[in-house]
């Protein structure tokens, strides 16, 4: 064993976990048991996964508003089942893309206003009409199946990457809520399981995910649907993550193997199918690993249903043990702010936000210094809020770095981290190496099959409106080797009487539907309402319970001083 203890900056760096006072209480966490982060976080707002009824709703909290919620709180209401993740724009604070069980992406544009209402008293709201929810901006249908994750693009502005519950990761153009609506701008298959985890590279140009099948694959989007690596995994099914190391060319996963030990690998994403670089069993609990990299070079690993957050330090491919901060309430969920929103004051290099029970607790980590000023080691150029691509920029297939900042004057700097040209898919063309590598040049005269599949994925999502047009077909198709005018014969009248027919039905479907989506937010109405005077009869029932005792306290008194 070595006699000499590896320098580094982050050895002592110690969690600083708020007192009462600056905590959320009366938080009413979702049930559900599917495995999300439950909550997230920016510097000016916290998501969480709501347990609601009458549809799916999750809250929104102002950061600047510690204490205990108000026992009827607003909601972001919108979807008719749970919802299931949260994601906040990392380019507009006020802007929250949800997840839900009801196969939608809900859009939300948080109005600081709406907050004035936790000031009302009970004469005030009751006046009022009740508490005011918040309304989505637009609704996006992910296909009628789940939605379980949502992502945002790390450099392009109105980027949204969901997960479905049909195994395929779609990328949808948020900018113009109706062009999101009718499809995806891009789909990326090849999953035969359930998508546990997706993340992106520094520059958005290739995403990696994990899936209930025990594969690792990374796509490179605007290439082609089918992913351009993919690799054996953790062994065994349960929760693997996975979260892309900053500007490096490394991935952390973590997961368990076949033996149920939680474990934390290491891959070099130009190789996957090397195999990860570095194993590390971490113990033998079951509670599911939440990973979070710091572009100090720092993951943070969060169990749920455990005490303790540790962290490792990756230098040199190797993963080196900091140290844990220690708990006895275990967290539900957790979550960490961008390094944007961090205090260089009182040397804050991460902060986190931690579900225990119905609380929401911060937790800063910190480097001990004893000097003053801004310490520029440990504090490297963050993220800034300004994107380095428009949405159409991005699916047109243009590769921009992301915009920094220096955290010590707030101005933007130079980027770090280059953009790959074709590092992963050059390196990782081994399987797919027929499609992929004559792409750049030569392809370009026989992108037969690439028109094909570019369709294909707008086309999937656009199926109910060709309907019409692809009535007619067979009837052409039919007699693909008779004389032309007789098919043109039979294609002329089936023509109007069936866009006649469809027409009608269509209509009749667009009503009826119509009519379900009333009734639907009727029912939902009702039910908020409801829910609402039975807050309030419960907050009437507690302050009567705490009368009664006190009168009954103050009566005893009085007995004992007669006494």
């Amino acid at each position: 064993m070595s006699r000499f203890v590896r320098p580094s900056k982050y050895r002592h760096v110690y969690p600083n976990v708020a007192k009462k006072e600056a905590c959320y209480e009366n938080v009413k966490v979702s049930n559900n048991a599917w495995d999300t982060n439950l909550v997230a976080a920016n510097g000016k707002y916290i998501s969480i996964n709501w347990n609601a009824s009458g549809g799916g709703a999750f809250a929104v909290l102002p950061v600047n508003r510690p204490g205990k919620l108000n026992d009827i709180y607003p909601l972001c209401r919108g979807h008719t089942a749970t919802v299931l993740d949260t994601a906040f724009s990392p380019f507009e604070d006020n802007f929250v893309a949800s997840a839900s069980d009801d196969g939608t992406i809900g859009l939300w544009k948080i109005d600081d206003a709406n907050f004035d209402q936790l000031e009302w008293s009970d004469k005030e709201r009751e006046r009022n009409g009740g508490v005011k929810d918040f309304e989505p901006i637009a609704r996006v249908s992910g296909g009628g199946r789940k939605i379980g994750q949502v992502v945002w693009h790390p450099t392009a502005s109105n980027v949204l990457a969901a997960a479905t519950g049909d195994h395929v990761i779609k990328l949808f153009d948020v900018s113009n809520a109706s062009t999101a609506a009718s499809s995806p701008s891009i789909s990326l298959r090849g999953f035969t399981d359930t998508i546990q985890s997706l993340d992106w590279d520094w520059t958005g140009t290739t995403l990696i995910a994990t899936s209930r099948d025990r594969k690792i694959r990374t796509f490179d989007p605007r290439q082609g649907e089918n992913p351009v690596q993919v690799a054996d995994s953790h062994g065994g099914i349960k929760g693997a993550r996975v979260v892309w190391c900053g500007d490096k060319d490394r991935a952390i996963t973590t997961g368990f193997s076949k033996m149920s030990d939680r474990q934390m690998f290491l891959w070099d994403t130009t190789n996957l199918a090397g195999g990860p670089l570095k194993q590390v069993t971490l113990d033998s609990s079951s509670g599911i690993i939440m990973p979070f990299w710091s572009d100090n070079s720092i993951v943070f690993l969060a169990g749920k249903g455990d005490g303790n957050i540790r962290y490792y330090e990756l230098e040199n491919d190797e993963l080196h043990y900091l140290t844990e901060s220690k708990s006895s309430e275990p967290q539900r969920g957790l979550t960490f702010v961008g390094r944007r929103f961090l205090n260089t004051d009182d040397n804050e290099i991460a902060k986190a936000y931690k579900i225990t029970g119905t609380t929401i607790q911060p937790v800063s980590f910190c480097v001990p210094r004893k000097a003053e000023g801004f310490q520029s080691d440990i504090f490297p150029p963050a993220p800034s809020a300004q994107p380095a691509l428009s949405a159409a920029e991005f699916f047109g297939g243009k590769r921009a770095p992301r915009n920094m900042l220096s955290l010590e004057t707030g101005k933007g700097v130079s980027s770090s981290g280059s953009v790959p040209t074709a590092s992963a898919a050059a390196v990782a063309a081994p399987t797919p190496a027929t499609a992929r590598p004559a792409s750049p040049t030569k392809t370009a005269a026989a992108p037969a099959p690439a028109a094909a599949s570019t369709p294909a994925h707008s086309v999937s999502p656009v199926k109910p409106s060709p309907a019409p047009a692809a009535a007619p077909q067979p009837a052409v198709g039919s007699e693909p080797k008779a004389a032309p005018a007789p098919a043109a014969v039979s294609t002329a009248t089936p023509t109007s009487n069936g866009s006649s027919t469809s027409s009608s039905e269509v209509a009749d479907l667009k009503a009826a539907i119509e009519k379900l989506r009333t009734a639907v937010e009727e029912r939902d109405t009702k039910i908020r309402h409801l829910e609402q005077e039975n807050e309030t009869l419960k907050a009437n029932q507690r302050k009567a319970r705490e009368a009664l005792l006190n009168s009954l306290r103050r009566a005893g008194e009085e007995d004992e001083v007669q006494r």
